[in-house]
């Protein structure tokens, strides 16, 4: 019996080992063009957090128009991701990557030149469109490019760019809020500066190659061939290239995916469950409560003047030194340790929130400090451990043939329940407070720990094409 193409990958890495072999100087170059998805990712979910003060007294929202304006990108980016996955599978990633960058610099204008609540809203649904779509399609692309001991590295370079993203408009928050507070449409120019990297996306992405492997699934061997020398030079292997062909075929043998498969195939239903799991785990920690909401809360204890604005900076900046933490992690350790460890971190830490919140009256001085280091710590394990994995299983765990809209619906997911999330906390925290809506976080992380525990594998070190063997062997 001849040797299976997973075997003889293994055999080529014995020979040979992955992780010897440097990421290229062109992949890098790739990989940053394509994070730019990330980091307007990050600018446009982070940038409402400061925002929202000024927009709440121009505009004189309610805490229900208030949590609208916060949710609606969300709410939007769900829909952008559940038809961006197909729209990538159909007409590939890199030109979907363009017409999105389009999207954002269009959107983001209508953001910044809304002259009433509707049209704000409007704007930023269809600027959610493009942060959806991008927030599925980019982590696939950097997979589908990457060897496999480069993987988790490359898919967590744009968790880098996102949280990056988001400490950008922190700063960029502070800055306008010191030089311009006094003028009441001072949001808007928070919200215009998130035309400048998507520009950069649009100019980049002009040059980049497509994705080797979707070339691959598409009948265009020699082209991938060609990508696969220009993206690896020095580390490129026949081995791999007859690999991703061979699968590729099998898969265009096989009806295109859809999304009635990820509930039908038993071994692709298995998937699903577990990206599906992902996806809610990611956001019951709450993160987006701190990204949408980290100003009110934190003049709500007690930072006065601008001083919320210059707080709210430390946790974007612990934010990115965790991404860039777990990148080094991710090369060493397993996905579910740091998954685990992750959401035991942020549990206690809201835990600790919590605690202060309730038990420190107003006007301790110590309770904006404790609530701050409260934050800063549930960021820092956010980050590092429960963000990045979760997006990095959701984009490696599903095979080529349904790829894109199994990763869609997932993400679909997750930004529903960022919606959801963005629309109820303030409500939740006018009616039971700060304190116990965040204890409503941490019970739901505990059910998570116990759900990681039993049911999610490891996928370290593994090809894409040995974790689909994987799953179809149940």
């Amino acid at each position: 019996m001849p040797a299976s193409p997973v075997r003889s990958r293994e055999d080529a890495q014995n020979a040979a080992p992955a992780a010897a072999q440097p990421m290229s100087g062109r992949l890098r170059l790739i990989a940053t063009v394509a994070t730019c998805g990330g980091l307007l990712f990050g600018y446009d979910t982070g940038v409402i957090n400061g925002a929202l003060p000024s927009l709440v007294s121009d505009l004189r929202l309610t805490p229900f128009l208030e949590g609208l304006v916060a949710s609606i990108l969300p709410f939007g980016a769900a829909w952008g991701a559940a038809f961006g996955g197909r729209l990538a599978d159909r007409v590939g990633r890199r030109r979907t990557l363009l017409v999105l960058a389009v999207v954002f610099v269009l959107a983001t204008v209508g953001c910044a030149a809304a002259p009433t609540v509707t049209a704000l809203v409007v704007a930023r649904a269809v600027l959610g469109l493009a942060v959806g779509a991008s927030s599925v399609i980019v982590p696939v692309f950097l997979a589908e490019l990457a060897p496999a001991h480069l993987r988790g590295r490359l898919v967590a370079q744009n968790e880098l760019m996102l949280v990056g993203g988001q400490a950008l408009a922190f700063v960029c928050n502070a800055g306008l809020a010191t030089a311009f507070g006094d003028v009441p449409h001072v949001w808007r120019y928070m919200l215009v500066l998130a035309t400048l990297p998507a520009i950069a996306l649009w100019m980049g992405m002009v040059v980049v190659p497509e994705s080797p492997r979707w070339l691959a699934r598409h009948g265009r061997g020699e082209e991938m061939v060609r990508v696969l020398h220009r993206i690896r030079e020095d580390a490129y292997s026949e081995t791999e290239a007859r690999t991703v062909l061979e699968l590729a075929a099998q898969d265009a043998a096989r009806p295109a995916g859809r999304l009635t498969d990820l509930v039908r195939v038993p071994w692709i239903r298995r998937i699903f469950v577990l990206g599906a799991s992902m996806a809610v785990i990611n956001q019951i920690s709450g993160i987006n409560a701190i990204q949408y909401y980290g100003v009110s809360v934190l003049q709500d204890t007690g930072f006065g003047g601008n001083g919320a604005f210059y707080a709210n900076i430390v946790p974007g900046l612990v934010g990115v030194a965790a991404v860039a933490l777990a990148m080094h992690l991710l090369r060493r350790v397993g996905r579910r340790r740091m998954l685990l460890t992750g959401l035991a971190g942020t549990a206690s830490s809201l835990t600790a929130f919590a605690l202060v919140y309730l038990l420190l009256p107003d006007g301790n001085p110590a309770r904006p400090w404790l609530v701050l280091a409260c934050i800063v710590v549930f960021v820092g394990f956010e980050q590092c451990c429960v963000g990045t994995v979760t997006w990095l299983y959701m984009s490696e765990i599903f095979p080529l043939s349904v790829r894109g809209v199994g990763m869609g619906a997932c993400a679909w997911l997750l930004w529903m329940m960022t919606f959801v999330v963005g629309l109820s906390f303030p409500l939740l925290t006018q009616a039971l407070g700060a304190g116990f809506t965040v204890l409503i976080f941490v019970a739901l992380q505990l059910v998570a720990i116990v759900w990681v525990r039993r049911v999610a594998p490891e996928t370290r070190d593994r090809t894409l094409e040995e974790l689909e063997q994987h799953f179809r062997c149940g």
